[in-house]
């Protein structure tokens, strides 16, 4: 989870916060860069569009995508450090709009920033937003275009969104809760279920209690509240 950084180095970049559009990742063809940059240009906005990531310089890709490198389209190679920080949390939109994903780290550092998402409605995407920010037609620059001009105006959407997303990787993708399911299931490929490691942890527990009376086990066998847990 990440908090919003004061703008300092990304000033030095021409940003404000809150005053750009962010793609984060390799630019490769599949990341569909270039429908990005296509959809920007269509909007009269002064938001700004960042794409950090890069790639080879030999890349016949990479280099058509620098071509388009403007006072409002920056393009930035692989970013680290207090770099990526301010760029992720003083975003106002981060967009993905990739034709294939697996799970996205820079999508859920951007929801974990609490960032609004715009991303391709594919199922990799879908599955980690879970209704936690938009969805544009894969591959259709007009739908990105027309979300994209939705959400640069509508600040109350994006702030919205952008909760909605912090609170979705809070319940969903902390380290903790995953290393618990993690462990859950190899306990589970290993044939030791939840009950059996609970039965054994009430029989440690027993071995260490002092013993009972006769009429304080008939007491306790009585009890419906003790049948109730035992069951």
């Amino acid at each position: 989870m990440r908090k919003v950084r004061p703008a300092i180095r990304i000033r030095e970049l021409g940003l404000r916060p809150a005053q750009y559009i962010l793609f984060l990742g390799r630019f490769s063809p599949e990341k569909n860069c270039h429908l990005l940059i296509d959809a920007h240009k269509q909007i009269d906005t002064t938001a700004k569009l960042v794409l950090a990531g890069g790639g080879p310089g030999s890349d016949p890709y990479v280099q058509q995508l620098r071509k388009h490198a403007s006072d409002r389209i920056i393009l930035l190679d692989y970013v680290s450090g207090d770099t990526f920080e301010e760029l992720v949390t003083n975003t106002m939109i981060f967009v993905l709009p990739s034709d294939l994903e697996g799970l996205s780290l820079a999508l859920l550092e951007a929801m974990g920033a609490g960032r609004c998402v715009l991303v391709s409605d594919i199922p990799e995407n879908r599955e980690l937003m879970e209704n936690a920010g938009f969805t544009f037609r894969p591959g259709d620059t007009e739908d990105l275009k027309k979300m994209l001009s939705l959400l640069i105006r509508a600040e109350f959407l994006r702030e919205a969104a952008g909760r909605t997303a912090r609170q979705r990787i809070q319940e969903a993708y902390l380290w903790p809760r995953i290393a618990s399911q993690i462990e859950q299931a190899y306990l589970q490929l290993m044939g030791w279920e939840a009950d059996q490691t609970s039965a054994s942890d009430e029989a440690s527990k027993n071995r260490r209690k002092p013993p009972q009376s006769a009429s304080e086990n008939a007491i306790g066998a009585e009890d419906p509240g003790d049948r109730k847990l035992i069951a």
